[in-house]
């Protein structure tokens, strides 16, 4: 390939990186931390006395719930219970604020709010809107923008890399040049998880714009009102005809059997009912297929009739798909890492934690290659950019404030339980307080120092989540709790604390160090 392309496609790759790498950094890092949000619930959830969780209890806890409460009859879930949550039903009004019904153990109803925390879905949010303070819909389109961005940076990362792919894979240089054992990294990672990137490239950037998509469709291909017909005539609910007439449902246990007669191996989870206590009531049940690759992050989903359990709709379940149907719950599968057990989730975790070094490193070697540009022609010290130092503090302002304000929000959820009124609320201060603080204490004293002082904060942060659960564990006073199936969580918060720790140090000694035109050597000169 000629060296004028292979030049193009560099600063291409190397454009679209900078532009896109620090949202994307956001949204690996969080996203690997959804890959446990059940665990992560378990170690957030306090313990809750409760009633004997089954089949029998369900159907009492419906009875008596819609008994005390009928406005929960129209549409109402049931939640059955999993090792971080109790049995419950959820329901909510127009304009008003969930609610949540569980079966205490004298077998009343007691009503409150959903129980658990709301951090593990805000940790989605975040991973889902590379935690832009929009509304959900915004935040998701300009995140699928940047993931349009990615696919070209991995276009033109493969077509500058195929010339030496065999000779850079091998390659892993650790040296006194820093920047060629960065790259290598850099290479290296790139190379092993390319799949991978180009998977959660291309359903980013679908997830991200498909009402754009969908609205282009509806103009330019279909028209508004063929497009209403398709669209209206293709949901789940498209044959549900509403019946009023009286009519039990069946017990959740009969419910259940006929269910897995039609989907064998489904174990539901959670059961949405519509039309309770009448003929036309139905049941949005979402559930685990071990066997194949499911249509959601929670699972599969299928529609039944509440009163005689047949199938109304199995489009979202393994047996019973379309070949179409099929292929895109299986691109839906593939980014959510909702298929092949824990094995799965931890190899995507980790390949999350990779991707977002892969981004961080590309700011790296973005910055360090100034050093080279803008060296005189003399051969003389570099006096670089002011921009350049500006991407250094932003880069590590904003990465780790970040891994910070994730990490003590997770901490915060055993130290404001029970103290603050709107808990999802100070989740989101929390993390905004120390990632707005990152950022700004980057930019004040400049990447080098902050990059040593972000990364201690970083470490402690993370030892913060293993340090509340031994207070818990050792100081009952507090308030606080320990749970022994949760310890994996805090495992890996220790471990990664260390990480930090090491790279404190090691960041440490290259600000001390370190060559004095560098804009991580502290003071740096910069023009």
């Amino acid at each position: 390939m000629h060296a004028s392309t292979l030049r193009t496609y560099k600063t291409v790759h190397t454009w679209t990186g900078i532009v896109a790498g620090l949202a994307l950094f956001i949204a690996f890092y969080a996203g690997a931390l959804t890959m446990f949000k059940q665990p992560l619930q378990r170690w957030l959830s306090p313990p809750a006395a409760s009633a004997p969780a089954g089949s029998t209890q369900a159907d009492a806890l419906i009875a008596r719930t819609l008994a005390e409460h009928p406005a929960a009859q129209p549409d109402f879930t049931l939640h059955l219970q999993n090792q971080a949550l109790p049995q419950h039903i959820t329901w909510q009004r127009r304009g008003s604020a969930p609610q949540a019904a569980t079966l205490a153990p004298d077998g009343g109803v007691h009503l409150g709010p959903p129980p658990g925390s709301p951090l593990p879905d805000w940790i989605d949010v975040v991973h889902r809107t590379a935690g832009l303070p929009l509304s959900l819909d915004w935040g998701a389109g300009i995140l699928g923008v940047v993931s349009a961005a990615y696919v070209l940076a991995i276009v033109s990362g493969i077509v500058v890399l195929w010339p030496t792919l065999v000779q850079d894979f091998f390659a892993l240089r650790v040296g006194r040049n820093r920047k060629r054992m960065w790259l290598d990294a850099h290479n290296v990672i790139g190379i092993v998880s390319l799949p991978f990137h180009l998977i959660m490239a291309i359903s980013g950037v679908v997830f991200g714009l498909h009402d754009i998509i969908y609205e282009t469709q509806k103009v330019a291909v279909y028209g508004e009102a063929r497009f209403e017909r398709i669209w209206n005539g293709s949901g789940p609910f498209s044959g549900v005809r509403p019946d009023p007439a009286p009519a039990a449902a069946l017990p959740l246990a009969a419910l259940v059997e006929r269910v897995q007669m039609q989907v064998p191996d489904f174990m539901p989870h959670t059961l949405r009912f519509r039309g309770w206590g009448t003929r036309g009531a139905v049941a949005w049940i979402t559930g685990e297929q071990a066997c194949c690759m499911p249509r959601t992050a929670n699972g599969s989903l299928v529609l039944v009739s509440a009163v005689d359990g047949r199938m109304l709709y199995g489009e979202y379940v393994a047996g019973h798909r379309s070949g179409w149907m099929a292929g895109v719950s299986s691109f839906f599968a593939l980014h959510f890492g909702a298929y092949g057990g824990s094995t799965v989730r931890w190899g995507y975790f980790f390949l999350g934690l990779a991707g977002a070094f892969l981004f961080y490193s590309g700011n790296l070697l973005w910055i360090e290659s100034r050093r080279k540009i803008e060296r005189p022609g003399s051969g003389g010290p570099v006096l670089q950019r002011r921009a350049t130092a500006w991407m250094a503090a932003g880069t590590v302002g904003v990465c780790l404030g970040c891994v910070a304000g994730l990490s003590l929000s997770i901490a915060a959820g055993k130290w404001l339980h029970g103290q603050v009124a709107d808990l999802g609320a100070w989740h989101r201060g929390v993390y905004y307080a120390v990632f707005l603080a990152s950022v700004g204490w980057a930019f004040a004293r400049g990447g080098a120092r902050a990059g040593v002082h972000l990364l201690w904060l970083s470490a402690l942060a993370c030892w913060a989540i293993p340090g509340t659960s031994l207070a818990g564990w050792l100081l009952p006073a507090t308030g606080w709790w320990a749970h022994g199936d949760a310890l994996a969580v805090d495992a890996v918060a220790l471990l990664g604390g260390l990480g930090f720790a090491a790279m404190a140090r090691a960041t440490a000694r290259r600000v001390a160090q370190g060559p004095r035109d560098s804009v991580w050597r502290a003071p740096a000169r910069c023009a």
